[in-house]
């Protein structure tokens, strides 16, 4: 009996390893949480020095969780303004999506990292990115390359951003009977807790930011007709947004549209620049996105310990005041057109139904093998009641929730307008951030402002 015992602890053992191994997984994804890896490079980027050693995150992109790793790579690059760097890191988060797109049937490793999660956490799974953060990947990337100067590379990009968006409304209707049919009192409590959190934003993937990203570069490249599709589209989802407003009416007005009537009864008449006047464009990204936090219930099946560990959201505030941009004559208020804080909540309150039914399977699973091990120590108590203990030890801490997202995001993005004379101008975000701009004749400078909290950067670009 204890040979039997003991073949039973070394078989545990051994699929617990093999799992592990099949899955190719990190253990820094699986053991410690992935906001604690993240923070010192937030922390980095908001210190005095300009640099962040993004080494380690460059050599785990080949990890289980290299597309995560790699899109914070390329937008740590990208926010100290890197721009051919962090193409680079965003290609290959690009291409890893694509992976698991033209995956037609599954491998060794799918089946390893599946196996792995029922006995060990959703962190097992290799990391493939909501789709907010799918859109927002092509919407950096066409920055990236209109600020690297490639113009009609960053139109390929906005195009496949768009594309993105209409992909993934589509995905999340078909999706809709499962959660319904999924649908019970824990479920709908989580999602209204969330829903509460994501206040007016009520998807991950629609995202005025990247369709007022997409409707600028189209008008700025001299295609107003589709600036103005995607334009209506931002203002659909971010209807109170005064210079959205103002865009509407001043591409009706001079694309003679139907609607430039109407518009102009709701927001007023078109502002026009004046005479050999240019314009300034500012887009402004304010701190970061919120990190998950860990929702842990422990509870007892047959006398042995077992937890339940969800990813949630803590209550988020969503208004964060308008920038007040000096330097250009009157205060210039920014408005905020998106709150990417708000996707994130969305998109996890959409993904909650299949997280819980991966929950329920991992408890049964655990529970299963625990039982085993205690079923062996009724029969030979001296020899088994360790390893019952040390089952009951190894549910409690690989019980992790997952809380992987892309964290260098912004939490906030703002945008701003005014046509102004020629000329060089000092724009300051506040005492201690500022930049020199120059404006010419009958040209947009466009300025990109990324504020982490306690630095701003200014990037700018004449077209």
């Amino acid at each position: 009996m204890k040979v039997k015992a003991l073949r039973t602890s070394r078989y545990l053992l051994s699929s617990l390893l093999l799992s592990v191994t099949l899955s190719g997984c990190s253990l820094n994804s699986l053991f410690i949480s992935y906001p604690s890896q993240i923070a010192p490079y937030k922390q980095q980027l908001n210190g005095p020095i300009s640099m962040v050693n993004i080494e380690p995150l460059v050599n785990a992109i080949d990890s289980n969780d290299g597309l995560l790793y790699a899109q914070e790579a390329g937008r740590i690059a990208q926010i100290n303004g890197n721009f051919d760097q962090s193409k680079t890191y965003y290609q290959q988060a690009i291409a890893a999506y694509q992976l698991f797109d033209d995956k037609a049937k599954i491998s060794m490793s799918d089946m390893g990292a599946k196996a792995s999660s029922l006995l060990l956490n959703d962190n097992a799974i290799p990391y493939r990115g909501p789709g907010y953060e799918r859109i927002m990947l092509h919407q950096y990337q066409a920055l990236n390359y209109l600020f690297s100067g490639d113009a009609q590379g960053a139109l390929v990009e906005v195009r496949r951003s768009n594309e993105l968006q209409s992909s993934e409304q589509a995905r999340y209707q078909a999706s809709q009977k499962s959660v319904q049919a999924m649908a019970n009192g824990t479920i709908d409590a989580e999602m209204n807790k969330l829903g509460k959190s994501a206040g007016t934003t009520t998807s991950s993937f629609l995202n005025a930011y990247s369709y007022y990203t997409t409707g600028l570069l189209h008008e700025l490249l001299g295609e107003p007709n589709d600036a103005f599709i995607d334009y209506r589209k931002a203002a659909q989802i971010t209807p109170n947004n005064p210079y959205l407003q103002q865009d509407l009416v001043r591409l009706a007005k001079q694309l003679a549209m139907p609607q430039y009537s109407d518009f102009k009864k709701r927001w007023g008449e078109a502002k026009l620049p004046k005479a050999n006047q240019g314009q300034v464009v500012i887009m402004l990204e304010r701190s970061f996105v919120p990190e998950k936090q860990s929702l842990t219930v422990p509870f007892t099946i047959d006398g042995n310990w077992q937890t339940v560990s969800l990813a949630t959201y803590s209550p988020v505030n969503n208004l964060l005041p308008a920038a007040q941009i000096q330097g250009l004559g009157s205060v210039l208020n920014t408005a905020p057109i998106a709150n990417i804080d708000a996707l994130a909540i969305n998109a996890l309150k959409e993904d909650l139904p299949a997280a819980l039914v991966r929950q329920a399977l991992r408890v049964y699973a655990k529970a299963e093998l625990a039982s085993s091990v205690s079923s062996d120590s009724k029969r030979r108590r001296n020899e088994m009641d360790a390893g019952a203990i040390a089952m009951q030890i190894f549910n409690v801490i690989t019980e992790q929730a997952d809380r992987r997202s892309w964290l260098t995001l912004p939490r906030q993005a703002q945008i701003g307008r005014r046509y102004v004379e020629p000329g060089n101008y000092q724009l300051s975000l506040n005492p201690n951030s500022n930049t020199q701009i120059e404006v010419k004749p009958n040209r947009t400078t466009l300025i990109w402002m990324i504020d982490t909290g306690n630095r701003t950067r200014f990037y700018s670009i004449i077209l």
